[in-house]
């Protein structure tokens, strides 16, 4: 999806939409629960729960976050968990989403079928730096070996469920653009990239995959909003001020007043209909 001459996108999507309005509340370790999505769900169109570490190995890279500080779910069952809070959100007005880590496939997959029997998005979590969930096999760890990511993609596509997958630029040696391109053959129908300091990599991004993408970070209100869109992203997610209504409303008025206003050009750019319903 790209930008017209004059800088304004005026496609106001590719493909599926998975969620509307095009705001999403983007996980936050340890405090991204049902509660906290069902509490800003009069401005958000979803809400990624978690992260949760699905296997032994990463939850004893989460037990060491802890150990140090850091939030962290870590419930005794973790599927039983995804089951439980999306169970929470049957009946709230945003569509939910689960953002995973694993050092295999196979939980993945587990994960990803409870998601699809809710209807929730399962999100496979390549963006998490610590140390200690990269030596676990998970984290951006998984942006360095792509064909291991990709069979996480495929496992959880399987299923049946909506897949997105979190990213983030700015990793060395790391061609986010070809990654994404890879994620988008194996199945991925959303891309949630944090953009870091480097928020034009999300057009090259949209460049190389037909996948809906997200972009997060910095995002505070109507410049940081239309940056993104500019850059061809499908939708745009909070973080750290999702809790913030001052934020979260300014930010969603942004948001419609940009998909209001392509949807208007695009139709003032349609032929206009002849009687009989031909198009001059």
């Amino acid at each position: 999806m790209s930008a017209n001459g004059d800088g304004d996108r005026t496609n106001p999507g590719r493909g599926d939409v998975p969620f509307e309005p095009r705001l999403a509340l983007a996980s936050l370790s340890g405090q991204s629960d049902a509660a906290w999505a069902r509490a800003a769900s009069e401005y958000a169109g979803c809400a990624f729960l978690g992260g949760i570490a699905l296997d032994e190995p990463t939850r004893e890279a989460a037990r060491e976050l802890v150990d140090r500080d850091r939030d962290e779910f870590l419930p005794a069952d973790p599927v039983a968990f995804i089951d439980q809070q999306l169970s929470a959100l049957a009946d709230a007005p945003l569509r939910a989403a689960f953002n995973v880590r694993a050092s295999g496939p196979e939980p993945v997959a587990e994960a990803a079928a409870v998601c699809a029997d809710h209807g929730a998005i399962v999100e496979i979590n390549a963006h998490c730096r610590q140390d200690e969930m990269c030596a676990a096999g998970a984290g951006e760890s998984l942006l360095r070996d792509p064909d291991r990511l990709a069979a996480y993609v495929r496992a959880a596509a399987e299923t049946g469920a909506t897949v997105s997958v979190k990213v983030r630029t700015e990793l060395a040696g790391v061609d986010l653009p070809a990654v994404a391109a890879r994620l988008d053959d194996a199945g991925a129908n959303l891309l949630h990239v944090d953009a870091m300091d480097s928020e034009a990599v999300v057009a090259d991004v949209v460049d190389a995959t037909d996948a809906f993408v997200v972009a997060n970070n910095g995002v505070r209100d109507r410049a940081t909003v239309r940056e993104y869109l500019d850059y061809g992203a499908d939708a745009v997610s909070l973080g750290r001020p999702s809790d913030d209504p001052r934020v979260l409303r300014r930010v969603r008025r942004a948001v419609d007043e940009w998909f209001d206003g392509a949807e208007k050009q695009r139709s003032e750019r349609a032929p206009n209909a002849e009687p009989g319903g031909s198009n001059a």
